[in-house]
C-alpha cells in the first residue's frame, strides 16, 4: 500500500508539474484548445490513442464482453485497430487537414457549419456534443472510480472527488499543450503496463493452452470465433466501437491540431500499433475472466443471486492476477489511459460551448483572453457536472458508453464524412443525417434496444440519409462546395 501512494504521489506530481508547464506557455485560446496547432506526430499518435482507450475500456468493456464472448471479444480489438484508428488516419486525418484550413475551422461544429453554409446545424451539433460527452466522462470517472477503490480500499466518492480534481488541474491550467505533453507519457506507461499485464495473466493461467482449455470447460462458444450472445450483439459492438471514431468530435480534434500531413503519415503507423497493443490485451485478458473469478473467490464482483457485476470484474480480475509488488503498474495503467481520455473529452466539450455556441451566437466580438478564460471556466463546470453524474451511477459502464458513443456517432457521422467526401451532398441531407441519425438512436434505445445495437442503427441511417435527402431537388435551393481532392 505504501509503494501505491508514494508511486501515486509522484503521479500527481507530474501532473501538477506539465500543468503549470503548459499554462506557461499558453497564450491564446488557439494555444489552449490546438496548442497552436502544431503538434507532431507522435504526440497526436499518442494522445489520439490514449484519448481513444479508457477505463471504460479496461474496466467497463474489457470485463462485460471478455465474460459473455469469450476470445471472440478480440475481433473488437482487431477491427478498432484497422478501422477506427488505421483507416480513420487514413482517409479522415489526410483530408481533414486541408478541409480545416480552406474553411478556416478549428471544431466540428465550426466545419459544419462552413462546409454546408448551415448555423442551424453548427448549433445542434454543439448541443450534441455538450449534452452527451457528459455521461461518457462519467463512465470514464466511473471505471477509475472502480479500480481506486479496490486498490486503495477507499469509499467510491473520494475517488470520484480526487480523479476529478487532478483532471481538472492540469486542464485547466494548460489545455492542450498539457494534454500533448503527459499523453505521450501516458502513451508510454500504458505500452509498458500492458505487456506486464499480458504475462502475468498468462503465467496465472498456467499458459495460453490451459486458459483456453478451461474456458472450453466452461462454454466451448467462449472459445469459438463468435461468443455466446451471438453474431449480432458482436457485430454491433465491432461498429459501434469502429465507425464511431470517424466522426468523434474528441479524436477530430487531433486533426485539426496535428502539425501537417507528413505528420498524419508517420503518426497514423504509430497509433495503430498502439492500438492492437492496448486493445488487444485488454480485451484477451477480459476474456479470462470466468477462468479466474468465482462468487467464493471475488464475492464483490457478483451480486447476491451468483450474477457478475460486470463494472466489478475487471477490478477484481487485476487484483487477484497481478502480483502485489506490480500492482501499481496496473493502477498506472488504467490512470494514464483515463486522465487522457477525460482531458480529451472536457477539452472539447469546454470549446464547442466557447467557440461554437458562445462565440457563434451569443458575442462574435468577445475578445481572446476572454475566450480563454470562458475555456477554463467551462472546463471546470464540465467536470463537476461529469462526476455528479458518476456519482449517480444510474447505470452500467457499457450501457453509459454505448448511448453516448451511439448518440454521438448517429449525429456526427453522416454529415461530417459526406461533407468531407461527397461532392453533391446538401445542407438539407446533413440536417436530416445528423437529426434522424440521432433520433432513430434514441428511440431505439428508448423503446428497449441494447444501446450498441441502437447506436449501429442510428449511424448507419445517418450514413444513408445524408446523400438520399440531398438527391431530392425541392428540399435543396443552393449548393454547396465540397472539400478539394
Amino acid at each position: 500500500m505504501l509503494v501505491r501512494i508514494i508511486v501515486l504521489s509522484l503521479y500527481a506530481l507530474m501532473i501538477i508539474y506539465v500543468g503549470i508547464r503548459g499554462f506557461r506557455r499558453t497564450r491564446t485560446f488557439n494555444d489552449f484548445y490546438l496548442g497552436g496547432g502544431n503538434v507532431g506526430p507522435w504526440m497526436t499518435a499518442f494522445s489520439y490513442g490514449t484519448a481513444y482507450f479508457s477505463a471504460v475500456l479496461f474496466i467497463g468493456f474489457a470485463g462485460n464482453i471478455g465474460w459473455n464472448f469469450g476470445y471472440s471479444g478480440l475481433w473488437i480489438a482487431l477491427v478498432n485497430a484497422l478501422l477506427g484508428v488505421l483507416v480513420v488516419w487514413w482517409l479522415v486525418g489526410m483530408r481533414l487537414k486541408d478541409a480545416a484550413a480552406k474553411y478556416g475551422a478549428s471544431t466540428l461544429p465550426d466545419f459544419l457549419n462552413k462546409r454546408y453554409t448551415s448555423p442551424e446545424l453548427k448549433l445542434l451539433s454543439s448541443l450534441v456534443i455538450f449534452v452527451f460527452m457528459i455521461p461518457y466522462t462519467a463512465a470514464v470517472f466511473m471505471g477509475l472510480s472502480y479500480l481506486f477503490t479496490s486498490n486503495f480500499n477507499i469509499e467510491y466518492w473520494h475517488a470520484l472527488a480526487f480523479i476529478g480534481f487532478f483532471t481538472a488541474l492540469y486542464m485547466v491550467l494548460g489545455g492542450y499543450k498539457s494534454m500533448a505533453m503527459i499523453d505521450l507519457m501516458f502513451g508510454m506507461i500504458m505500452a509498458v503496463s500492458v505487456i506486464i499485464l499480458l504475462f502475468s495473466t498468462l503465467e496465472q493461467g498456467g499458459g495460453l493452452a490451459q486458459i483456453t482449455f478451461e474456458l472450453r470447460q466452461i462454454d466451448p462458444k467462449l472459445t469459438q470465433p463468435v461468443g455466446p450472445p451471438g453474431w449480432w450483439p458482436l457485430l454491433s459492438l465491432v461498429l459501434l466501437t469502429s465507425m464511431a471514431p470517424f466522426a468523434m468530435p474528441q479524436l477530430m480534434q487531433k486533426f485539426f491540431a496535428i502539425k501537417d500531413k507528413s505528420a498524419v503519415k508517420r503518426g497514423m503507423v504509430a497509433s495503430t500499433l498502439f492500438a492492437i497493443l492496448i486493445g488487444g490485451v485488454a480485451y484477451f485478458v477480459g476474456s479470462t475472466s470466468r477462468v479466474f473469478l468465482n462468487p467464493i473467490v471475488a464475492p464483490a464482483a457478483f451480486d447476491t443471486g451468483g450474477q457478475p457485476i460486470y463494472d466489478i470484474l475487471m477490478p477484481e480480475l487485476l487484483t487477484n492476477v497481478i502480483p502485489v509488488s506490480l500492482g501499481v503498474i496496473i493502477l498506472l495503467l488504467i490512470l494514464s489511459a483515463s486522465m487522457s481520455t477525460l482531458a480529451a473529452l472536457v477539452l472539447v466539450s469546454s470549446s464547442t460551448f466557447v467557440k461554437d455556441f458562445y462565440q457563434g451566437f451569443i458575442s462574435k466580438k468577445v475578445k481572446d483572453s476572454t475566450m480563454t478564460l470562458l475555456m477554463r471556466l467551462m472546463s471546470t463546470l464540465f467536470i463537476i457536472l461529469s462526476v455528479v453524474m458518476a456519482y449517480m451511477n444510474i447505470d452500467s459502464i457499457v450501457a453509459i458508453l454505448g448511448i453516448s458513443w451511439g448518440a454521438l456517432g448517429s449525429f456526427f457521422l453522416g454529415p461530417f464524412v459526406w461533407g468531407l467526401y461527397g461532392k453533391n451532398v446538401r445542407r438539407s441531407g446533413a440536417i436530416a443525417a445528423g437529426v434522424g441519425g440521432l433520433c432513430t438512436c434514441l428511440f431505439l434505445y428508448a423503446t428497449g434496444m441494447p444501446s450498441p445495437q441502437a447506436g449501429t442503427i442510428g449511424m448507419l441511417a445517418s450514413l444513408v440519409l445524408n446523400p438520399l435527402v440531398s438527391s431530392v431537388p425541392r428540399l435543396n435551393s443552393r449548393t454547396v462546395k465540397h472539400t478539394p481532392r
